[in-house]
């Protein structure tokens, strides 16, 4: 018996930890981020897989039966892989879950013109994971995808609700909604991105929905367990949150406070290592 554990190669995962914890508070946790070797959006298919596997047997080897991927780029280039090659090799009775999954199988029930936009980062957009995922829940589905680069580092260094931000938030709203004039829904596909939820809202036009991924990720969890007692049984409840970074933990414990609404105390753990 083991605590769920959460991983993201930085701090945006702790956006979906939140959401999770919220809706699950009896369960423990342990959250560890790869920022030394963060951003993972930028690195090469290969790459991003052995540091996501490494960190996922970490997570194992601190007791997780379960791990919940909270990144998007490494659920859509390594996930799958993990999944069907390593798991079955490395640990056959733990479970690895990512975030692209469930938010796709929303999509289908929020849209009402059945065209959709995707607001990630280019490692996500370039992986063509979304439109993927929504064609096989929902084929009827048109998707849209809009990469934002200046997002990630806008709210890196907390300046996500400046002045500044608005004229970023405002570029790329207006680049993903050019391309169709039926677009209702837009999928937040990066876990950062919920921390400009205000002036997203601010920029869009009435009528649009904006789907963040903590409360979806939360509410797939609750489903998930109920589906399967035998991991469920597995997992112990004693309320204890532990977090882990690869880099400086005060400046972890600094950041991560933005993103999870909470005091942090984190521990490192050398990456060299994993």
């Amino acid at each position: 018996m083991g605590p769920i554990g959460i991983f993201d190669s930085g701090y945006g995962g702790l956006t979906v930890m939140k959401e999770i914890v919220a809706a699950l508070p009896d369960y423990d946790y342990i959250y560890l981020g790869d920022n030394a070797r963060a951003p993972y959006g930028n690195r090469g298919f290969d790459t991003i897989h052995t540091y996501t596997l490494q960190c996922i047997q970490q997570l194992f080897h601190m007791g997780c039966p379960l791990v919940i991927v909270a990144c998007n780029t490494a659920s859509a280039k390594a996930l799958r892989t993990i999944q069907q090659k390593d798991l079955p090799q490395i640990a056959p009775d733990n479970r690895v879950l990512g975030v692209i999954r469930p938010t796709t199988e929303m999509v289908g029930t929020i849209t009402q013109t059945g065209e959709v936009g995707i607001l990630a980062t280019n490692g996500t957009v370039n992986s063509e994971s979304y439109p993927i995922e929504i064609a096989k829940f929902y084929p009827h589905v048109k998707t849209f995808q809009q990469a934002c680069p200046m997002w990630v580092p806008l709210i890196e260094n907390n300046e996500h609700d400046n002045e500044g931000a608005d004229y970023f938030v405002k570029e790329y709203l207006d680049k993903i909604l050019s391309q169709s004039t039926n677009i209702d829904t837009l999928v937040l596909g990066c876990t950062h991105y919920p921390l400009l939820m205000r002036k997203i809202k601010q920029h869009l036009p009435g009528g649009i929905t904006v789907l963040a991924q903590g409360k979806i990720v939360a509410r797939s969890l609750q489903d998930y367990l109920k589906r399967h007692p035998e991991m469920e049984e597995r997992l112990t409840k004693t309320h204890k949150r532990n977090f882990y970074t690869t880099d400086d933990p005060g400046i972890f414990d600094k950041m991560a406070e933005i993103f999870f609404g909470h005091t942090v105390i984190s521990e490192k753990i050398d990456a060299e290592k994993l």
